[in-house]
């Protein structure tokens, strides 16, 4: 009886196993030409909701809901649901007709009183990351034609209009849409297997290019299990770290994307002597200083953080702008890793080291400074770990202090903090450096009078095309700015590249690519994926 005891349960752990491999990777015995099993996202790991007012696919492509307009490949704006725009002569009111007939998954009509249901919502929730708050009220004037008022002119409102997915007004139950989406976008939402997997399959009733495959898989997998799943032909594609990009993988070969996600250290631009509303510290005494940011900018060598740290998958940025970007501006350029400049700047700017430990000070305080990373990146502790060790070489001492992003509320502020964003649309450099958003979303507390003038002659622009040569002077101007040459309120490194492995009968057709946000969007272009 013993032994029939163990073997029974040997045999029942056994067929659980092979059961719990068949979930995550349910066709890997029986994979068909148009079905797709994807390891993607896994930087950010699995979403929390699905929802698209909670944060689901914002700036990416969201997969099952539809979004009025997108970016194409050369980042022009296409529309999505959008048939066509107008705008007002004050600058204040859009008008965008969507199509006629477009229908939910659930089989309901899709109408612009749920685009304007959706866009009410997000203004209310103050969830999501698109900044609306130039927008005042979306009004549904028939079936196709909606109405957007805003509080004052501003040029990048229609990229706003290519992030937040649609949601349906009569079914939204703000409970369970996120585990239970209902959209329009091109696939539909069948299961959630929390921990293990998404499954979507294809909308044949979508109104746009349809997708070449029935069934979309997206499994979680992150670093070394990423890789070893697409060793074993069990995905088709696997984001994985740019490390193990040199290692051979049966039948898959590596693509990778430049973005427009970069990664950088935020340097707090005021003294440690105030405080937010819920007790969080504010600013920092050594950061504060211009000579300190100036020196690091100048002397931290980027193409070495990139071949060590991004292993050459990186594109240098000294302002956080890719030139991938209509608004990048080439001006901001400078000559880094130049110890001798850095030196040079502290000593001009009274920093000296005077008891020969090392670390240069002035009036008495040391050039030390915690920097903040999130603790479950490799990546950025790689960074963290090797700008400190650039930084000794002109006399700054910078402690890496690894945090959840729960702690890195508290320290973010007062610290120096390595963070990455990445956004098609302009307007993030207004959440960054506007003064009257400092300690908020402009972490470091930066102010300038005349970048906040180029910010809002940016954002009063007539078009979005018009304001470049503003956001661009936010950079530069040729006598302030952002940039190493201006105040530095932060030390930008590089602009990540994304990679995949992909299997070598899949064409995910790089030509029509979208440009990679953070967090990538690999799924942009899905439409025109096909096997070959």
């Amino acid at each position: 009886m013993k032994k029939m005891t163990i073997f029974g349960i040997v045999l029942v752990v056994a067929i659980v196993s092979i059961m719990a491999f068949a979930i995550i990777f349910p066709e890997s015995h029986n994979k068909s030409d148009d079905s797709l099993v994807v390891s993607i996202w896994a930087y950010g790991g699995e979403p929390s909701s699905l929802n698209p007012l909670d944060g689901w696919n914002l700036e990416q492509e969201p997969l099952i809901q539809s979004t009025l307009f997108k970016r194409n490949h050369d980042m022009d704006l296409v529309n999505d649901l959008a048939e066509g725009y107008s705008v007002g002569n004050d600058g204040k009111t859009y008008i965008v007709n969507i199509k006629n007939g477009v229908k939910f998954h659930d089989g309901s009509n899709l109408t612009s009183e749920d685009v304007a249901f959706t866009y009410n919502k997000a203004i209310s929730s103050k969830k999501v990351t698109p900044d609306l708050s130039s927008l005042n009220e979306t009004t549904a004037i028939n079936n196709t034609t909606v109405q957007f008022v805003l509080n004052q002119p501003d040029s990048t409102f229609l990229s706003k209009l290519t992030i937040l997915g649609i949601v349906p007004k009569e079914s939204y139950n703000n409970e369970t849409y996120a585990t239970h989406p209902i959209g329009s976008g091109p696939f539909k939402f069948v299961q959630w297997d929390k921990g293990q997997q998404i499954i979507l399959e294809k909308n044949d009733d979508y109104y746009g290019k349809k997708p070449n495959f029935k069934k979309l898989t997206i499994v979680y997998l992150q670093g070394e299990a990423a890789l070893a799943s697409a060793s074993k032909g069990e995905v088709d594609i696997a984001e994985i770290p740019a490390e193990l990009a040199n290692r051979t993988i049966n039948n898959m070969r590596i693509q990778h994307y430049s973005s427009v996600d970069p990664r950088g250290i935020a340097l707090p631009t005021v003294p440690n002597n105030s405080k937010k509303s819920n007790g969080v510290a504010i600013g920092n005494n050594v950061t504060a200083n211009l000579a300190i940011r100036k020196a690091l900018n100048y002397g931290i060598n980027r193409e070495e953080i990139i071949k060590g740290v991004f292993y050459g998958y990186g594109t240098k940025t000294y302002d956080g702008v890719s030139t991938l970007l209509p608004w990048s501006n080439p001006d901001t350029s400078i000559k880094d890793g130049d110890i001798n400049k850095s030196i040079e700047i502290l000593n001009e700017n009274g920093w000296k080291d005077t008891d020969g430990d090392g670390v240069v000070e002035k009036d008495g305080l040391k050039a030390e400074f915690d920097l903040v990373y999130l603790a479950s990146d490799s990546q950025r502790q790689a960074m963290a770990v090797t700008v400190s060790e650039q930084a000794k070489k002109f006399g700054i001492k910078i402690n890496p202090q690894g945090k959840s992003w729960n702690e890195m509320s508290n320290f973010k502020y007062s610290n120096g903090v390595i963070l990455g964003y990445g956004s098609r649309d302009p307007g993030e450099l207004k959440l960054d450096y506007y003064s009257k958003l400092a300690g908020e979303s402009n972490i470091v507390s930066y102010s300038n009078p005349t970048v906040d003038k180029h910010i809002d002659s940016a954002i009063g622009a007539k078009n979005e095309k018009d304001s470049y040569s503003e956001w661009k002077s936010v950079l530069w101007d040729g006598s302030t700015g952002i940039s190493p040459q201006g105040d530095s309120p932060w030390v930008w490194i590089a602009c990540k590249d994304y990679v995949y492995a992909v299997r070598n009968n899949l064409d995910i057709s790089s030509g029509t690519a979208t440009v990679p946000v953070h967090g990538g969007d690999l799924f942009g272009n899905i439409y025109d994926w096909m096997r070959i």
